[in-house]
């Protein structure tokens, strides 16, 4: 054990953020909960860089086939109805963290797919074939995405990378997202805060010097960041939020309205029905982005059993009664924030959002009515994020002159010490890079070896915060308690990521780069690096078939759906014919699965067919519709 004896602050290392170790050109990527996004400067203006079908950002999802395939982006998203059990999504909420946390729990019992135990006691991802990846591989698979997107639109290989994590994320999370850009094949040249990245895009575009609030609400995460702007200097004073609270959270609520509507009209539970929860989840999200443009919508989803339907009438107002509790649980990070700034909130010039759920009218009028200021709303809150990450990549490239990101830690960093006390060496809003010592010495006489152990949080005791990473330091000169002088730093680096160093009186040293639980050893990270590099013309062909087999494989499912809704309208010819034409294309999508054709341009032409004939019928039902009618 340790006895805290004085402690001394050493200079921050702010050459660090002129440390541009590449002169290539770097990108920037928002590495969302439900959405991702990549960018990149042109000249002074930082631009959102599309994928090839024109989408500005893409799903951060990814799934696995049965086949061995896997699907990123927008094709993971489609096929997830069909194959919900091994489609992940949101899984940057697990990222650096473990299985017994609260979060996670409450996640394993909503979420389609297995969330399981890695043998060290991480949250990882398991799908029906029996094959298991930490999140930091789902998200190397996204960041893999973006790079990909990147390069298309570039016309160059794409290395170095920006990477965004919320403020809020601990050390643990910050490693899984490095090492997710590892896997990618990504060198992540800084981890930048989410809402400090927003920040720098707006300050660019505006030349505007101030005190501005970022209120960050995303698919996963909700941050807040109060950062002081003045003649290109991104100064954050401080940050807050929750790591677990976002539009997922907004989605489970509907969900469990709409289970709960159809269990009081039917008496049917369908919380076991994992196909049937995939449905409502995408209806209920569906739903919840309709409400922030329109007062009312309605959800229909037919057949969600063999012999019952749901319909059912949402309006704003509902939607607002059910969530105004996760509303609110934005405010206590809001007051917090203004108070480590030593601020008020009359101080706060510009209140800018950040986040797909700042669209929700109700989030504004509460932004609104806190700040006692409309929150701008020129900045897009889906892209700023990414636009930002571009601007420090510019930065650490050299393209963009005269800026400088100044961020903070946001957690208490320290020590424990005899008897369980945490003893704390870095508060939290301090500004990174920066180096702090402070000198300890033994509590037990003739005591030769110490553990240190490393926590963050913001309790007195170290039971109550989180052990992040732990080293002994040995062949210390016996001597009575209290005469040894043992020098105990910490080293922040830009990205947040620390390290923690000890050295007694006669040199002896022992040291920790504190690793956040990713689940991967070095081993594991260079195999997959490996694995990325090596991806072969002939994966890339074989993911452009699944995706295709996927597709149409859809178009099988929607039409099978429409039979069953309409076959008493469908004439027995028609009904043959295209019962024939969905089982023909079911083989053709098998085929493609098993891998006896790799022809694209066959799948395509199958899919176009089927909806053809589709169509047709459809327009025959209608017509009849209309005549019974009349």
């Amino acid at each position: 054990m340790l006895r805290s004896v004085w402690r001394s602050q050493g200079r921050r290392a702010t050459s660090a953020f002129r440390n541009a170790s590449t002169t290539r050109q770097v990108i920037g990527i928002d590495l969302g909960t439900t959405n991702s996004a990549v960018a990149v400067m042109e000249g002074q203006t930082p631009k959102i860089l599309e994928d090839s079908e024109g989408r500005r950002t893409t799903p951060s999802t990814v799934a696995f086939t049965k086949e061995g395939g896997v699907l990123v982006g927008e094709a993971a998203k489609r096929q997830s109805i069909l194959n919900h059990e091994n489609t992940f999504y949101a899984t940057k909420r697990l990222m650096g963290r473990k299985f017994s946390d609260e979060e996670v729990r409450r996640d394993v019992k909503v979420s389609p797919y297995r969330i399981s135990e890695h043998e060290n006691g991480d949250a990882w991802l398991e799908t029906t074939y029996g094959m298991k990846y930490s999140p930091s591989q789902i998200g190397g698979y996204v960041l893999a995405e973006m790079k990909r997107i990147a390069e298309g639109g570039l016309g160059a290989d794409v290395r170095n990378a920006v990477v965004t994590v919320p403020a809020y994320f601990n050390d643990a999370q910050r490693q899984a997202t490095k090492v997710a850009g590892d896997i990618a094949g990504l060198k992540v040249l800084r981890v930048v805060n989410e809402p400090t990245a927003a920040s720098l895009a707006y300050g660019l575009d505006k030349q505007k010097d101030g005190i501005v609030a970022v209120y960050d609400l995303g698919g996963g995460t909700f941050d807040i960041s109060i950062l002081d702007i003045e003649d290109g200097v991104f100064e954050v004073r401080s940050t807050n939020g929750d790591t677990h609270l976002g539009g997922e959270d907004f989605d489970h609520i509907l969900v469990n309205y709409i289970l709960d509507s159809f269990e009081v009209g039917t008496g049917k539970d369908l919380r076991k029905d994992r196909l049937a929860i995939q449905r409502i989840r995408q209806a209920a999200e569906k739903a919840k982005i309709e409400l922030s443009h329109v007062k009312t919508t309605r959800i229909e989803l037919p057949f969600i059993t063999d012999s019952d339907n749901i319909s059912l009438e949402l309006t704003e107002d509902q939607l607002d009664d059910m969530s105004l509790h996760l509303i609110q649980r934005t405010i206590t990070p809001l007051k917090k924030a203004i108070k480590d700034a030593d601020l008020e909130v009359t101080d706060i010039d510009e209140v800018i959002l950040v986040g797909g759920m700042t669209r929700m009218p109700k989030i504004r009028k509460t932004v609104q009515d806190f700040f006692k200021k409309a929150p701008s709303v020129a900045v897009n809150p889906d892209e700023a994020v990414a636009l930002g990450a571009a601007i420090q990549g510019a930065v650490l490239s050299g393209e963009v002159k005269d800026v400088l990101l100044l961020d903070v830690t946001p957690l208490t960093l320290g020590i424990e010490t005899y008897g369980g006390i945490f003893s704390p060496l870095i508060p939290r809003n301090t500004t990174v890079p920066c180096k702090i010592q402070q000198l300890y010495s033994t509590a037990v006489d003739g005591q030769n070896a110490i553990d240190i152990n490393v926590y963050q949080g913001e309790r007195p005791l170290v039971q109550d915060n989180k052990l992040i990473g732990n080293f002994k330091l040995t062949g210390i000169p016996p001597e009575a308690k209290g005469i040894p002088k043992i020098k105990v730093s910490f080293d922040i680096d830009a990205d947040g990521i620390i390290k923690v160093s000890a050295t007694d009186d006669s040199g002896k040293e022992s040291s920790i780069t504190v690793q956040g639980a990713t689940g991967l050893t070095e081993e594991e990270v260079a195999r997959m690096v490996e694995e990325s590099k090596n991806l072969s013309e002939q994966d890339k062909i074989r993911k452009e078939v699944l995706t295709a087999a996927n597709n149409l494989e859809l178009i099988c499912f929607d039409t099978e759906q429409a039979i069953e809704q309409f076959k008493k309208l469908i004439d027995e010819a028609s009904l043959t014919n295209l019962l024939s034409k969905v089982k023909e294309m079911r083989a053709l999508v098998e085929e493609a699965r098993n891998g006896d054709f790799a022809d694209i341009s066959v799948l395509n032409t199958g899919q176009e067919q089927l909806k053809a004939e589709a169509l047709v019928v459809m327009e025959k039902v209608i017509a009849a519709s209309r005549e019974k009618k009349v």
